[in-house]
């Protein structure tokens, strides 16, 4: 259970129309056809292995049920945006809160704040991939502590620029695994195909002082070769990295910057 103040709300299953799985299939279905050769293994496994499917919006205690004793990750219902150090505080003790409403129709190609669809289909599959769940406990722990010092922008990026929008390298070319991709379907296809968009190797100083959009798709995307590389990137203590950040200038979500190594499109046939 979650603490008092948390905003953990019940979510409500019981409550959800047919209009609401109704959209939730539509979204479903237009993910199922896209995401297949283009999503990282790993993602379709857990998306499998939880049982997330088109029939209809998911039961969080059914998957936290298969979630725990995988990787100890429990799935909590909250209304919507949390304040930074909840969100925080729910990771670091491996609760993901899950926003329990979802988009209307109107709504289906952009949201400008998560629903259940993204925060269920995009996230929680990750979460049965033991290393990917480490790494978002250690981002909950480290989040809490830049909160504390103030510099909290640069580990925001992180976040976006990884468990939103990150891509992987994989033998067949590269895959997505970042639930902003996964869960929209005409990112997912920009992301991996179209040429417009920068794909950087990940670098983790690099990443921290690049801005980003939130209200079209990303000007950059930055690929990992493994889950372990960002586990182990992002293990160490970050307050000598914020001390040196603070004296860096912002990259703009456009840029270029020295020691940039792109990363060409490789989609498989």
């Amino acid at each position: 259970m979650a603490e008092d103040g948390d905003f953990v709300i019940d979510q409500g299953w019981d409550a959800y129309t047919d209009d609401h799985h109704a959209i939730w299939r539509t979204l479903f279905e237009r993910q199922a056809k896209l995401l297949p050769g283009r999503a990282c293994g790993e993602y379709l496994r857990g998306l499998e292995k939880l049982g997330v499917a088109a029939d209809g919006i998911p039961d969080f205690e059914r998957l936290s049920d298969i979630l725990e004793p995988a990787t100890g990750w429990r799935v909590v219902a909250v209304p919507g945006l949390v304040p930074d150090e909840t969100f925080f505080r729910h990771l670091a003790n491996r609760r993901f809160p899950a926003t329990n409403w979802i988009r209307a129709p109107e709504q289906l190609d952009y949201l400008q704040e998560p629903d259940v669809f993204h925060d269920v289909l995009g996230h929680v599959p990750m979460l049965i991939h033991p290393v990917f769940a480490d790494y978002m406990a250690a981002y909950g722990q480290g989040g809490l502590k830049a909160a504390g010092l103030g510099v909290l922008h640069h580990l925001a990026r992180l976040y976006w620029y990884t468990v939103e929008f990150g891509l992987i390298r994989r033998e067949e070319g590269l895959r997505i695994y970042g639930a902003g991709i996964l869960s929209s379907r005409t990112e997912s296809v920009y992301s991996l195909e179209d040429p417009a968009p920068q794909r950087l190797a990940f670098d983790l100083m690099r990443v921290m002082r690049t801005e980003y959009l939130i209200d079209r798709f990303q000007d950059t995307y930055f690929v990992v070769d493994g889950f372990d590389q960002l586990f182990e990137a992002t293990g160490p203590d970050f307050t000598p990295l914020y001390r040196e950040l603070e004296a860096l200038a912002d990259i703009a979500p456009d840029a270029t910057a020295p020691g940039d190594r792109a990363v060409p499109i490789e989609l498989a046939a």
